[in-house]
């Protein structure tokens, strides 16, 4: 049986469920339609942690900040705990001090600053400090738990903004107002569509008139043999030769370079390093990234390894282990960050193209459904 809606959203990860906060936000009555029985792609297999320092310069870093006041706005509401707020990006080469001082020199810089040794150790305990060049603190960032932020989320919308939620129901076809399911027929005047990295069961030839890849990602969770208290997160020079923010800007050329002379294998599979800590007083770590046309299903032993060497220039935390490993996959592109595309009047369908669904997707997701109803008039292409 048809049951109308103002608007339809299909998948229910992050950039989903932006969708849906912001029409509830503009009073539409939304369904979200998700063919699993929960969330389980690359929305909970990430570090959780809202990326604002790093982000492309321009409306990619204006999301980013936008996204994290959004996250701010709902995390007491929806019962989400904040875990750690913060960046701590510890230079240890004197390229890496240039990128982080030419940095500051930006607007993306305001409120962030050079810390003291003594300050960061305080902060983020275990980490390597006596030979660091500078050290970056950025305020902006927040970190929570996605597995448990993102069913947290979807509750809250269910209960205090009335989203129905069609769990374990596949969408076949869409149709002017009319939606195809598993589980029959619903209609709504305007439908968002959020893929993920799906190609090729809704609109594939809108899609597949974009150069996009999947990449595929491994992480790693991480004790840290000792209790050790995070206060922020941590990034490393890796992650400054990677982050657009940063790996833009002129100065990162010399930087670039010189990894590429002494991380040659590292570089080559993209990794860089980021820890955040959980709840348990265990550590997320990673990440490697390998570009194709579909996800690699076989973790690498040698990228993990990787990993925790570049984790253990950055940190000494005598007795780490790792406690746990998995894959997770994004939309990739190398020529944006977000992929808007209007198949129809009433009809958007909204991919972040690069990792950054949890740092960037409320606001993308307020983006799209002004376009959608004429609320705010723009190019995309100006924006993407």
């Amino acid at each position: 049986m048809a049951v109308g809606y103002d608007l339809a959203v299909v998948g229910a990860g992050i950039v989903g469920l932006g969708m849906a906060l912001a029409a509830t936000r503009q009073g539409k009555k939304v369904v979200v339609i998700e063919r699993n029985a929960k969330a389980v792609g690359a929305s909970i297999r990430n570090f959780g942690f809202v990326t604002i320092s790093g982000q492309k310069a321009g409306a990619h870093w204006e999301r980013a900040m936008r996204s994290r006041d959004i996250w701010a706005e709902i995390v007491d509401e929806a019962g989400i705990s904040v875990l750690h707020r913060g960046l701590v990006m510890p230079a240890r080469r004197d390229e890496a001090a240039v990128v982080v001082e030419a940095f500051l020199k930006t607007p993306m810089g305001e409120k962030c600053r050079l810390m003291t040794a003594t300050e960061a150790g305080d902060l983020v305990p275990g980490m390597r400090l006596d030979e660091v060049k500078s050290i970056l603190y950025s305020p902006h960032e927040l970190r929570v738990e996605s597995s448990e932020a993102l069913p947290k989320l979807a509750a809250w919308l269910e209960a205090r903004h009335n989203v129905d939620f069609r769990w374990n129901t596949a969408v076949r076809a869409i149709d002017g107002t009319r939606i195809e399911t598993s589980h029959g027929l619903i209609e709504a005047e305007a439908v968002v569509v959020c893929p993920g990295d799906d190609f090729s069961t809704l609109f594939p030839d809108v899609i597949g008139s974009h150069p996009l890849t999947i990449c595929t990602l491994q992480m790693l969770r991480v004790s840290p043999g000792q209790p050790s208290r995070f206060g922020a997160a941590v990034m490393s020079d890796m992650s400054l030769a990677r982050y657009e923010g940063f790996a833009d800007l002129p100065e990162a050329v010399a930087l670039g370079m010189r990894l590429d002379r002494e991380e040659a294998e590292s570089r080559a599979a993209g990794i860089h390093l980021i820890a955040v800590q959980s709840a348990d007083g265990s550590l997320v770590v990673g990440d490697s990234h390998v570009y194709g046309n579909a996800q690699q299903p076989f973790a690498s032993d040698r990228f993990d390894q990787l990993i925790l060497n570049e984790f253990d220039r950055v940190f000494d935390l005598p007795g780490r282990h790792v406690v746990n490993r998995w894959i997770g996959t994004y939309a990739s592109s190398k020529t944006r960050n977000v992929l808007v595309e209007r198949p129809a009047d009433n009809i958007r369908l909204a991919m972040v193209t690069g990792g950054t669904g949890a740092s960037t997707g409320f606001a993308l997701g307020e983006q799209v459904i002004d376009d959608l109803y004429g609320s705010k008039s723009g190019s995309w292409e100006t924006e993407q």
